[in-house]
């Protein structure tokens, strides 16, 4: 534990050398609160408030771990949370992570306004749409890792794959294999592959304005492409069928000897 951190735990010493007391006039331990709670249950009040989005539970959960000496606790608790229990791609992280800074580099973490941020930082929190899904998946990808290897052993197929099978060309992903793989560059896909085939997104497919830029600047590019090219390296991936690439028919130039460049 850094120093900055001993220095707030509740039971240590205030600015005037007291010791801190809870609402009742008793002496803090290291981990009391000012309520007469222990700091670990509400920490862990906190990280389920959060989950279960019960927003009143959380705030307090802040409040009481700032007012006690905890800051810390609450900010280190609150940065597990965001890739724990709440769904990826929540900007609520970015939020968060301004709390914190205000609380603890503009201001100090026991004052006023860093008890604000603190509750600031779990209602964002609590209010974030909840999901333990990077836990499951990690939980979930590691059974099927040893179950894999249990079934080779055994020889027997496994109860469960990984969602990519073997990854091997003529596979369900053949599309991955371009001109940045090994198979790919002896399958002689180049740039031009990866730009027809490899690069495209989906379901929703580019932008209005990112397809224009685009589609201009493989039209300028010295390798040519077949209007059935561009239209398909810009056609949103099928969601229902988002692995399969069908042949698309290339200019009589379009060789993949042109295809050194990048993409």
């Amino acid at each position: 534990m850094s120093e900055d951190k001993q220095a707030t735990l509740g039971g240590g010493a205030v600015e005037d050398g007291e010791p801190m007391t809870d609402d009742f006039g008793e002496e803090l331990d290291e981990n009391g609160t000012k309520g007469g709670y222990n700091r670990y249950d509400v920490s862990s009040l906190l990280q389920k408030a959060v989950r279960r989005s019960d927003e009143e539970c959380a705030a307090w959960a802040a409040w009481e771990l700032t007012r006690s000496g905890h800051a810390w606790n609450l900010w280190d608790r609150l940065a597990l949370y965001v890739v724990e229990d709440l769904r990826a791609g929540e900007e609520i992280v970015l939020l968060i992570e301004r709390y914190e800074e205000l609380a603890t580099e503009f201001w100090d973490t026991d004052s006023w306004e860093g008890r604000l941020c603190g509750i600031h930082a779990a209602l964002a929190a609590a209010r974030a749409p909840s999901t333990r899904e990077a836990t499951y998946a990690n939980g979930y990808f590691e059974q099927v890792a040893k179950e894999r290897a249990a079934a080779r052993e055994e020889g027997r197929e496994p109860k469960y794959d990984f969602p990519v099978g073997d990854l091997e060309p003529g596979g369900k992903h053949d599309v991955i294999f371009d001109q940045h793989t090994y198979e790919g560059k002896k399958m002689d896909r180049g740039g031009r592959y990866f730009t027809v085939h490899g690069a495209r997104v989906g379901p929703n497919g580019e932008t209005t304005v990112g397809e224009r830029w685009r589609r201009r600047a493989l039209e300028l590019e010295e390798r040519e492409y077949s209007d059935e090219e561009l239209d398909h390296a810009l056609a949103p991936v099928d969601p229902d069928d988002r692995w399969t690439e069908p042949e698309v028919s290339s200019t009589e130039s379009g060789s993949e000897a042109d295809d050194a460049g990048t993409n």
